[in-house]
């Protein structure tokens, strides 16, 4: 076939002028659907609990009703981000998302081309003219619904023509390597970020007279559900470590799922054939493998989250708690100040900083115990950071909008502004302790060995308790709460019978008598220590309310 340049020119316009319809129809379905469901979308993936099946099932059911995964996987990093979701809960979301999109696929099958502007009409009618909020949203739906099959069908009329022309089939033979198959699928999903749209492409020309084969359409389709992780590794560069883990999940579970099925289907190439004889037409074909594949690939790495996750750590390794202490690692200012956000965020920074106070607190112990002054030093400077860190987090908990505040909202506020000073008060200790170092006053070389003894056992219970205390706080695990409990009345009684026993060895002159003033405001340290560990813990009363586990 002979094509004059004019028509070439014509027809390459023709196709993008429907590549771009399509993306209009698709992004005015989502944006209906996504309406229709409310904001109850936002807060069914915020909320997708820790188990990896509940996960994959939101993912799955968020993706069918916003039509991509694109939406879903950049959503979800921007909870990551905002500290409302965890790496786990990603990755599983992110799993069922891959199967939720198949649903356009099959969506392609029915064949509404003829009936494709009726549909915009109706659509753009409902919506004009209707002042009812949900009829306007299902207007969206058929309008966008309406859109899509005219700017496919639109791509389909140069497509063919293509098709005829002696270069474009020498193209489609070079594509015939598998391979590169799969590395034109995955370019062109990243140039348009929409594996939608690149499956529709690849139904267009696999049932609109290309001389192409079903291998090569498969590839495709292997190359763009790779390729749609390209926009969430976008979405991600300007945020957190954690939302570039969660972005490097996504694109570890695309490669090791698509890299994986690739070299399955060379090596057993009965698989494509079984497609093609079981199904009769072609779009159906490109349909059905879509679906096995992303079935397929999620029910086997469903099981593997943990691996996902410890891969992204590996890869991008957390930081210490002790690196570059004078910032905020989780919050955020520029993100909206909702108090769902306000809370998630505040709530991993206080984790941090219990963290901090908590190396500082067995720095501090070290001094004592060895009598270090360089490291009595070093917890005065941590301490620094402590009250930086107080400064702040309260700062940014107060500058929530009270009128947006529900009773509930008001307890936790309560809650997490209580805890920042009880974990803030352990620094002060922490400091106290150290002084006795540094001080000239501190009568630290007067403590007999039994007394030093004595102190380390009760430091070494309060660390324990301190370190259930913070855990519990973190996971918001009240289940816990009863052992910090029984570990702080252990300290309890240490302190008493300690005391009872240094008062006596001072009667009967076994030390000397300046050893009670520091023995005495040591153990007075490690008592309170324990007593703001317990209170912290049943702060999580509260916080397990409302802050995902």
């Amino acid at each position: 076939m002979v094509m004059t340049t004019w028509e070439f020119i014509q027809n390459i316009f023709l196709a993008l002028g429907g590549l771009g319809l399509f993306l209009l129809g698709l992004k005015t379905m989502s944006d209906g659907l996504k309406n229709a469901a409310g904001s109850r979308m936002r807060s069914i993936i915020g909320k997708a609990t820790a188990n990896r099946f509940f996960g994959f099932v939101f993912g799955m059911a968020v993706t069918a009703v916003t039509q991509s995964s694109t939406a879903t996987s950049v959503m979800a990093i921007g909870f990551v981000n905002a500290g409302l979701m965890k790496l786990k809960q990603f990755a599983s979301i992110i799993i069922g998302a891959g199967v939720g999109t198949t649903f356009t696929a099959f969506l392609f099958n029915f064949r509404i081309d003829p009936i494709a502007p009726f549909f915009i009409f109706i659509g753009v009618a409902m919506y004009l003219f209707s002042g009812k909020k949900s009829v306007k949203n299902i207007g969206f739906i058929a309008s966008g619904i309406g859109i899509l099959f005219f700017g496919l069908s639109t791509m389909g009329i140069p497509l063919r023509e293509f098709s005829q022309l002696d270069g474009f089939q020498r193209m489609l033979i070079t594509f015939e390597n598998p391979f590169l198959a799969l590395l034109l699928g995955l370019l062109f999903t990243a140039i348009i970020q929409s594996s939608t749209a690149t499956i529709g492409i690849i139904m267009v020309m696999y049932i609109g007279g290309v001389d192409m084969s079903f291998t090569t359409a498969a590839f495709l389709v292997l190359g763009a559900n790779i390729g749609t992780c390209s926009t969430a590794v976008l979405s991600s560069l300007a945020g957190s470590r954690e939302s570039k883990r969660a972005a490097l999940i996504h694109v570890s579970y695309k490669l090791i799922a698509g890299g994986i099925s690739a070299v399955i289907i060379v090596i057993f190439p009965g698989i494509l054939i079984w497609f093609q004889e079981t199904w009769q037409y072609g779009n159906e074909q490109v349909a059905a493998f879509h679906l096995a594949y992303n079935l397929a690939a999620s029910g086997v790495m469903i099981f593997f989250t943990k691996q996902l996750v410890k891969l992204a750590l590996f890869i991008i390794p957390k930081q210490s708690a002790d690196d570059n202490l004078y910032r905020l690692a989780y919050i955020d200012e520029s993100k909206e100040r909702t108090p769902e956000i306000i809370f998630a965020q505040a709530h991993s920074e206080i984790c941090r900083m219990g963290t901090v106070v908590r190396k500082n607190l067995r720095l501090a112990f070290e001094a004592f115990f060895e009598r270090d002054a360089e490291k009595a030093n070093k917890v005065m400077e941590v301490e620094k950071t402590v009250n930086y860190l107080r400064s702040e987090i309260s700062a940014y908990l107060t500058s929530v909008n009270s009128a947006e505040l529900t009773e509930e909202d008001i307890s936790k506020l309560a809650a997490m502004l209580h805890t920042v000073s009880d974990i803030e008060r352990l620094g002060d200790h922490a400091e106290n302790i150290a002084e006795y170092i540094v001080s000239e006053k501190s009568y630290r070389k007067y403590l007999p060995n039994d007394a030093v003894d004595e102190l380390y056992q009760i430091s070494q219970a309060m660390l324990s308790t301190l370190s259930l205390a913070l855990d519990v706080f973190e996971a918001n695990d009240i289940s816990r709460l009863p052992q910090v409990e029984e570990l702080e009345q252990k300290v309890d009684d240490l302190c008493d019978l300690y005391l009872a026993g240094h008062m006596a060895r001072l009667k009967n002159g076994e030390c000397d008598p300046r050893s009670g003033v520091v023995f005495n405001g040591v153990m007075s340290d490690l008592e309170r220590c324990s007593d703001h560990a317990l209170n912290i813990a049943q702060r999580a009363l509260v916080e397990s309310n409302t802050v995902s586990a």
